[in-house]
């Protein structure tokens, strides 16, 4: 029997969408690693996989994160 009972982190009137089940979530119900999360209401969360490409592509067109393309290491011989 474990000493202490792993619990899942946040509060009630939190939302959060979980990836495992594609669903909205009030309170946490699945572990961390499988959600998104917190919102601040129902609507933000179901909007989340489109805020995260959203992030995502204005990462991937951030000049500041793009690294100096490496060199080939066929140049080198």
């Amino acid at each position: 029997m474990p000493l202490f009972k792993k619990r899942t982190a946040g509060k009630p009137g939190e939302w959060f969408y979980c990836l495992q089940h594609g669903k909205v979530e009030e309170g946490p119900e699945c572990p961390a690693k499988d959600r998104f999360g917190p919102y601040t209401s129902r609507e933000e969360a179901q909007h989340a996989m489109d805020t995260a490409r959203e992030r995502n592509l204005q990462w991937e067109n951030d000049p500041r994160w793009h690294d100096a393309p490496a060199p080939d290491a066929d140049e080198d011989r």
